[in-house]
């Protein structure tokens, strides 16, 4: 959530960078609105409590002159009433704006390029040259059929559209990418944890998936629980709600889960392979830091999801999202895009996100700063997605009659 405080403080800063991520003018005028009713409330409240505060000092000075206390304590009961009205009306304006905030985005950092879409998104630099092949590259679903690794019709078969099932060496690879991710990320400093893939609204809410992408999420029936659509928020959400202690700081965290995404935004798009699967695996980073740390760590997250694909010689970019494809609660994030030749183009594999203490006010993730409680930084990133990462190997390690190469290091994790 953002900062309601910077926001009452000084609202048209607050807007121009809202403005900036694409948030509308109508919804800035009524955040603009309860903000200002709130303002009101407030000080009706502090009035009338001041005039309590007052009123109750008289009492003394009555009682030592000697007065008749019935006319103040009759002033004094009905000024209680006001107050009690005042801090209602309050309660009901705080919760109107904050109900409202909860469907804003968070604040793009300064640093961060304008921009509309992708097409405007800036690249940092490229990692390993790609192949260049004497013979057409396949695509990756080709392949996999080829090499009997996945089997898109039995998962149709199994479910719908959008699944997948993986025989042989295509689900041994995508094991051996799951551990071999995980033991990168522990030598990195990241512990790792395991997480249920069931997570109730408070922890999507806490990390920004809720209330706006309900569309997008799998809910159980009956139940306010749904399938996860990324580790990122049962992660985050461990400490939701806790006050750490400083030396705690900062936790570095990696855990491998299935996620579960409608992809209800993506009709017609990547309709066939593995690229934008309903189910999918993924090895995620999440770090939950103090504020002056947080940007050396989203660095040395940048570079162990890279490295993780030098390892496996995947020539992949590096690329710094504008304004207009930055992610609900990032302030800024880089995306990680592998080469994939059968395509002959960079596709996404990683974003990695800083949301500042956004989702950290959302979950009321805090820590003992001295005497006082602060807000934490909390941080998230792909480390891999499996199957895009499987996909990149097919297409980067084949070979002109079909058969793909196993890169080195996932050999000793496949018993080679």
């Amino acid at each position: 959530m953002i900062d309601l405080k910077l926001l009452q403080k000084d609202f048209q800063s607050v807007s121009a960078k809202l403005i900036r991520k694409g948030v509308s003018t109508e919804l800035l005028e009524e955040l603009k609105a309860k903000n200002e009713e709130l303002k009101v409330a407030k000080v009706a409240y502090e009035t009338l409590q001041a005039a309590q505060n007052a009123m109750s000092k008289e009492f003394g000075v009555y009682k030592r002159e000697g007065k008749d206390i019935a006319e103040l304590k009759a002033r004094v009961d009905e000024n209680k009433v006001k107050v009690a009205e005042a801090i209602e009306v309050q309660r009901t304006a705080t919760e109107a704006l904050e109900s409202l905030a909860m469907a804003v985005p968070n604040m793009p950092d300064d640093s961060v390029p304008d921009g509309k879409d992708e097409e405007d998104n800036i690249e940092l630099k490229k990692v390993l040259t790609p192949k260049e092949f004497s013979f057409p590259p396949k695509e990756h679903w080709e392949l996999a059929e080829q090499n009997g690794w996945i089997d898109f019709e039995r998962g149709v078969k199994l479910a719908t559209s959008r699944f997948s099932v993986s025989f042989g060496m295509g689900a041994r690879l995508e094991r051996a990418l799951i551990n071999f991710m995980l033991d990168f990320n522990r030598s990195r400093g990241f512990d790792e944890v395991s997480v249920p893939a069931l997570v109730n609204r408070t922890a999507l809410e806490g990390t920004g998936q809720l209330p706006k992408f309900e569309d997008d999420l799998y809910k159980m029936d009956g139940q306010e629980l749904f399938l996860i659509p990324t580790a990122e928020v049962p992660v985050t959400n461990l400490y939701q709600d806790e006050i750490l202690a400083e030396d705690e700081l900062p936790k570095k965290m990696t855990a491998y889960t299935s996620c579960f995404r409608k992809e209800a935004g993506a009709a017609g798009r990547d309709t066939r392979g593995m690229i934008r699967q309903h189910q999918f695996h993924k090895v995620e980073l999440v770090a939950i830091v103090k504020p002056e740390e947080s940007e050396k760590i989203f660095e040395e997250m940048v570079t162990c999801a890279s490295d993780i694909l030098t390892a496996l010689e995947l020539p992949h970019r590096l690329v710094n999202l504008c304004t207009g494809d930055l992610g609900f609660g990032a302030a800024y994030t880089t995306d990680i895009e592998v080469w994939l030749p059968g395509q002959a183009t960079y596709r996404e594999i990683s974003s990695i996100s800083n949301t500042r203490d956004f989702q950290a006010r959302r979950a009321k993730i805090r820590y003992k700063d001295g005497k006082k409680n602060s807000f934490v930084n909390t941080l998230n990133g792909s480390s891999l997605a499996v199957g895009r990462t499987l996909v990149a190997i097919m297409e980067n390690n084949q070979n002109e009659d079909g058969s793909i190469d196993i890169p080195e290091v996932l050999k000793p994790y496949l018993g080679m």
